[in-house]
């Protein structure tokens, strides 16, 4: 796996950004670039599990590692969902069970610097290169509307 950093600019607080990202409603919607119908079944408590599901609710299985409020979230990828099944053993999962992906909130001149980084598997690495910049750009939006 190869570690991949994301980043931007956002007029607004931390505490603002922070909760887009992690907010139902705005999560849903920032998350929908990745996949149509994104939603997570967590309480985002550091050691919770997380469900990552798509509308026909196939994602992943992962692990909050860390939670620091307004500044630093950490989550560990452990397995999919498909059909309702948790799977952490196939030769699939193996290739990128234990990534990281980061989310790190920066004040900088009254200003909040979002940087993404995570653990990608080569396979995967053209998808997220060209997504996660959209993603970001939609978390901005969301983040500086009134």
């Amino acid at each position: 796996m190869e570690k991949q950093e994301f980043r931007i600019m956002i007029n607004g607080p931390r505490e603002k950004v922070w909760q887009i990202l992690w907010d139902d409603a705005s999560y849903r919607e920032w998350t929908s670039v990745f996949a149509p119908g994104s939603w997570a079944k967590t309480d985002w408590k550091k050691g919770s599990k997380v469900l990552f599901l798509d509308g026909e609710n196939c994602g992943m299985v992962s692990a909050i590692a860390e939670n620091i409020p307004n500044e630093y979230m950490s989550i560990e990828h452990l397995g999919y969902v498909k059909e309702g099944k948790e799977d952490f053993d196939s030769p699939e999962v193996k290739q990128w069970a234990g990534a990281h992906e980061n989310y790190t909130l920066k004040n900088v001149d009254g200003h909040t610097e979002l940087v993404v980084d995570m653990d990608i598997a080569e396979s995967h690495k053209e998808y997220f290169v060209n997504t996660w910049p959209k993603a970001l750009e939609k978390v901005k939006e969301l983040a500086e509307k009134n």
